[in-house]
């Protein structure tokens, strides 16, 4: 089977601010912390937390944090979704970076963090979805929990912009939901053994709240621990 891959001069133009990126890259972070990163490669890799985000090309999760490399196992996928647990043998990528974060990283938390503008939020209140879309449309199925908490809570008279906020948040909480139904996740929560988080990050201030369990509100992350 040949495969034919588009190298245009238009092409390579516009990736050349990648490239020129990458040798900045170099010169400057990697050469500043080559010793913190080559220890990576020696000791290999203990994150402190699996980070599930949205594939947003607005939301960075190691720069929304300031995280080292090496602090957070990172999955993200349109909506920061978190399908159900399944025990087939089928493909399930967000799944397996679970699994992986959980039985082979040990790490002790995991994060999921949604965000404002969240068009895979905006696309559950479309008239339809592209057909050929097939996984798309699949896939934004997992928000439609959270979307019909939202109508039944908030009444679809509602301005469609508090719509939108209002599932965003609650999005959160329901993926939080699909995540213990993953048996060795809800095992380990009980023990205390691992914490599940809910995060929720503002793309037009760059702030972040979290899911108080207690309050049932979501609280700026600054007030953590006070």
């Amino acid at each position: 089977m040949s495969l034919s891959i588009n190298a245009s001069d238009q092409s390579a133009l516009r990736l050349k601010e990648f490239a020129d990126g990458n040798e900045t890259f170099q010169q400057t972070y990697f050469k500043k912390h080559e010793t913190q990163l080559l220890n990576l490669v020696k000791e290999g890799q203990h994150p402190r937390a699996l980070f599930i985000g949205c594939s947003d090309s607005r939301v960075i999760p190691d720069l929304i944090v300031q995280s080292n490399p090496g602090d957070l196992f990172v999955i993200r996928n349109v909506g920061n979704f978190v399908a159900p647990y399944k025990p087939d043998e089928d493909f399930h990528s967000t799944a397996a970076g679970i699994e992986y974060a959980v039985g082979v990283l040990k790490v002790s938390e995991i994060i999921i963090c949604g965000h404002s503008h969240c068009g895979a939020i905006e696309a559950l209140y479309a008239a339809s979805c592209e057909t050929s879309m097939i996984h798309t449309a699949k896939w934004l199925t997992l928000g439609e929990k959270a979307k019909s908490m939202a109508l039944l809570a908030l009444g679809s008279s509602t301005p469609k912009a508090e719509l939108l906020r209002a599932t965003e948040h609650l999005s959160i909480i329901t993926q939080i939901e699909n995540l213990l139904t993953y048996p060795y996740v809800k095992k380990l929560v009980e023990e205390d053994k691992l914490f599940i988080h809910g995060w929720y990050y503002d793309i037009e201030t760059g702030g972040i709240e979290y899911y108080d369990p207690d309050s049932y509100q979501f609280r700026p992350l600054s007030e953590l621990g006070d």
